[in-house]
């Protein structure tokens, strides 16, 4: 039933319009990550900066704005993509159990297309699917693939490991419909930024069922939860050491009882160490994995770059294929270097088109 009701949303889907948003809030949001800080506000209101920023996380995101601001106005409607939104990938009725799929109203390859799978932040504490479509949209707007964005619990209603059994029960649902849908099942790429960067690249370094990590999300449990490449914004890799590395002017205090870590852990992060290690990337990583793209500025302060450097040497010694962007003197997002989103880009196209060369490390300023 639910696989028919999609079907017959698609073919309505060329009428739907892009999620609601106030229309500043998406000019100025130029990396379409779902948050301001503050080099992307216009320079005449930066005085105001801390005052929106509520909770002092070093950024706004939309709930934030629009308590200043007011209610949203509606997106223009897009020409280029179309949405399908609100689908319950679990089929249980829960609403972080859903997913907005997107689709280029002219696609620019005959074959199937590669879909790219968005997972949003916000700590494991908030945030939720529809914010994400914005972050994949100039992707699928090319022709060149398909684009989700997922939801799943968050800390306040479930504690670690059910946000990645929920990715992975999105993932799976997927491929179980890809065929209908129109996309490759062996060419899914995961991205997200800060907490979705965690569990982006949860999906791809514990893909197996060897890694324990399955759950029981959805009814295709059978179904693999493999991803071909993951794309990891500024997301912690060791959760264990993320205190310890934090700069002098870090705003987090990551063992700290209410932290967004001890949050998803249900406890203390430092008094559960075999929890925090299974919801630590890097202490999955093997010559198995598949291709990684990292992109950590060096001034970050809420998730120190150490954590994806460590990340990027494991990677190294386990010899598998990945490219670390280093943003000089960038925080914790904001990035307005087009040269990230061009390696992004390029990433993309090389593996799931095996088209050009793949992109190498290197390092961008904050600004350009």
């Amino acid at each position: 039933m639910i696989t028919h009701c999609i079907l017959a949303t698609l073919a309505l889907a060329s009428s739907a319009s892009v999620i609601p948003v106030d229309d500043r809030f998406d000019r100025w949001d130029r990396n379409r990550d779902g948050r301001l800080v503050p080099k992307e506000i216009p320079e005449g209101l930066r005085g105001n900066f801390d005052r929106v920023d509520r909770d002092g996380d070093g950024f706004i995101d939309l709930e934030e704005h629009l308590l200043t601001v007011g209610r949203p106005v509606e997106a223009p409607r897009s020409s280029r993509i179309r949405l399908v939104p609100d689908v319950d990938y679990a089929g249980d009725g829960n609403p972080r159990h859903r997913l907005t799929l997107a689709f280029p109203l002219e696609s620019a390859v005959k074959k199937p297309l590669p879909i790219i799978v968005y997972i949003h932040g916000g700590g494991w504490l908030e945030g939720d699917h529809e914010r994400g479509v914005g972050a994949i949209r100039s992707l699928v707007e090319t022709g060149r693939f398909a684009g989700a964005s997922i939801g799943y619990r968050l800390s306040d209603e479930a504690g670690w490991p059910a946000q990645i059994h929920d990715c992975k029960g999105a993932i799976r649902w997927i491929r179980a419909h890809a065929a209908r849908l129109g996309v490759d099942p062996d060419r899914i790429a995961v991205m997200g930024h800060s907490a979705g960067g965690h569990l982006s690249a949860m999906l791809g370094l514990a893909g197996t069922a060897e890694d324990g990590l399955e759950g029981d999300v959805g009814s295709h449990s059978s179904t693999s939860s493999r991803v071909a490449v993951a794309i990891n914004f500024f997301g912690p890799s060791d959760l264990l050491s993320m205190q310890s590395q934090m700069p002098e002017n870090g705003v987090i205090q990551h063992d700290a009882p209410d932290s967004p870590e001890s949050r998803l852990l249900r406890g203390p992060l430092q008094s559960r160490p075999d929890l925090a290690r299974s919801a630590s990337p890097r202490f999955f990583v093997d010559s198995s994995d598949p291709p990684m793209l990292l992109i950590h500025g060096d001034q970050d302060r809420l998730i120190p770059m150490a954590q994806s450097i460590s990340l990027a040497a494991d990677l190294e010694e386990a010899d598998v294929d990945h490219a670390f962007v280093r943003v000089i003197g960038g925080g914790h997002g904001g990035f307005v270097d087009p040269r990230i989103d061009g390696a992004v880009r390029r990433f993309l196209l090389h593996h799931l088109h095996d088209e050009g060369k793949v992109p190498a490390s290197f390092e961008v300023g904050a600004e350009k």
